[in-house]
């Protein structure tokens, strides 16, 4: 299921404007605990980036990503260590839904947080226009790279600050992999790690189908239509992930 789920959102990524790490992170939560499906949605988005850099890395702005990406990377090391350091905690309530015991926990509850935030920052039409200067890079490095390792909502933020830097249009696209990579690569260190005795080492064949299936989608989607973000489809999207976040911090998933 869960491939076949990222061959879909993969070319839903060119019509949402919501990133392909948003929107799989929650199909592994359905199967998988919340901080494993942030670690395997990181290997699946770190492969796509990597394939992305093949193609477009020589057209990145180097001091762009100097100054973003380091503290990017260090930020997400600390993201990445808080969300192990949450999901080691005691579940913060336990209840009764008809015949199921539910428990939230302070992970998921952390999480489903961030996902709603996002979500709803995503759909603001206000927020879209939201660009900072060119001096405000190595701030947004740290809140984007932070960020993208305790959650992997990292998208977002790099775009908002990357926006009105003075990149042409195929720099702002490198940088931005460049950068994702760079994220991706440090909260892997700290993910691999822990979850290597946690069911992530199991799970390769799971990963090599999911990313091979993403890379599809993506080549589905970008054959049928070019990149554009049509509103109808983002609503639904991100009502849609706010729905899952619910679920997600309520126990329920």
């Amino acid at each position: 299921m869960i491939p076949l789920v990222a061959l879909g959102v993969s070319g839903l990524t060119l019509f949402s404007g919501f990133g392909l790490g948003t929107l799989l992170m929650p199909v592994f939560a359905i199967f998988f605990p919340i901080e494993l499906a942030v670690a395997m949605t990181a290997v699946i988005h770190f492969l796509n980036n990597l394939f992305k850099l093949a193609l477009l890395g020589r057209h990145a702005d180097r001091s762009a990503v100097l100054r973003f990406g380091l503290p990017a990377i260090l930020m997400a090391i600390v993201g990445a260590r808080l969300l192990l350091w949450l999901s080691g905690l005691e579940p913060l309530y336990t209840y009764e839904f008809g015949a199921r015991e539910l428990t939230v926990t302070p992970v998921k509850l952390t999480v489903s947080v961030l996902m709603v935030g996002f979500a709803i920052l995503e759909l603001a039409p206000r927020f879209s226009r939201l660009s900072f200067d060119r001096r405000y890079l190595p701030f947004g490095g740290m809140l984007s790279g932070f960020f993208g390792g305790l959650s992997g909502h990292q998208g977002a933020l790099r775009s908002a600050f990357l926006l009105h830097s003075g990149l042409t249009k195929e720099a702002f696209i490198a940088t931005g992999v460049v950068i994702a990579s760079l994220v991706d690569a440090g909260r892997l260190t700290v993910y691999g790690v822990h979850f290597a005795r946690a069911g992530l080492g199991e799970n390769i064949p799971l990963l090599v189908v999911t990313t091979l299936f993403a890379f599809g989608g993506a080549f589905i989607g970008s054959r049928l239509m070019k990149k554009v973000t049509l509103r109808t489809i983002q609503i639904i999207v991100g009502v849609m992930l706010i729905g899952l976040a619910v679920g997600l911090g309520s126990g329920v998933i």
